[in-house]
């Protein structure tokens, strides 16, 4: 497939010497194909600005530019892809912009990212879900995106649209996924599809905020989450015993059985607990 008039990816990874790095959690796909298939999860393109994390040598953001986006803004760590990705920009004047720098240490409200604004990439394995939870937990809400594109190895994509139906995949990152945004997982990307290879299938996940969360402070819905699933197997009226308030008593007021484990209380039933814990502490007179 030709989406553009741009070298074949093999092509410019030759051309600018581009193997992946493993300490940079690199793995580029190389199929055209595939990468159009994300950019069109992202749904139409026109007028809307797409940040990418990660882009290497530039095969997602051809895509994504090809696909109508308005302008794409592409953070990049390694600055042996910068040549690669200049060489997109000036096959789009004025579309694709470039920053060089570690995606963790960039403050993404300082780039004056015009709306509306979707987060599509492939990201850094190594990074993933530590940027997920920074984008779900800003402090002001509704978020500078109204959707993300993401792939993540398989395993991290089912924890993060698990429910109590499944048990097993269900935790913290799910409550905190399930609390601000409706999150499904579109489809799976083989191993195959990547150079090298990951020793993981991946797939991509969509994730559109929810307007109106269920009123919740995100400190003490992170400390409650924290308590119960760092005993995930024991009752809740163990497990809570860290937050210094009788589990008994919090469980009361939000409407939870005390003897239920972490795994089988939905989101709701966090949040109700979280804030059952600050009015607890408020009326103890505890720092809320």
């Amino acid at each position: 497939m030709s989406i553009d008039t741009l070298p074949p990816l093999r092509e410019v990874i030759a051309e600018h010497g581009l193997a992946a790095k493993k300490s940079l959690g690199q793995n580029f796909i190389l199929d055209l194909n595939l990468t159009a298939k994300i950019a069109r999860a992202a749904g139409p393109l026109d007028g809307v600005t797409v940040l990418e994390i990660g882009p290497g040598p530039g095969g997602l953001t051809r895509a994504l530019l090809a696909s109508g986006a308005k302008r794409v803004v592409a953070v990049e760590r390694d600055e042996r892809c910068l040549a690669a990705l200049a060489d997109i920009a000036a096959h789009y004047p004025g579309r694709l912009e470039v920053i060089a720098g570690d995606a963790l240490e960039t403050d993404f409200g300082s780039l004056n990212l015009e709306g509306p604004v979707r987060i599509v990439a492939n990201l850094p394995y190594n990074i993933g879900t530590l940027l997920l939870t920074r984008w779900l937990t800003p402090n002001h809400w509704p978020p500078f995106w109204d959707k993300m594109v993401l792939m993540f190895q398989r395993e991290v994509a089912d924890r993060i649209v698990a429910t109590p139906d499944q048990r097993d995949d269900y935790g913290r990152l799910a409550v905190l996924c399930g609390w601000r945004a409706k999150a499904k997982i579109l489809f799976d990307v083989p191993r195959s599809a990547f150079t090298p290879p990951p020793k993981v299938t991946s797939a991509i996940v969509e994730l559109i905020p929810r307007p109106e969360p269920l009123p919740c402070d995100q400190d003490d819905l992170s400390r409650v989450t924290q308590a119960a699933f760092g005993q995930r197997r024991k009752m809740l009226r163990q497990s809570l015993k860290p937050l210094g308030i009788d589990p008994a008593l919090l469980c009361a007021h939000a409407g939870l059985d005390p003897t239920a484990r972490a795994e089988t209380v939905p989101v709701d039933g966090f949040v109700a607990l979280a804030n059952a814990w600050r009015q607890a502490r408020s009326e103890m007179g505890q720092k809320a």
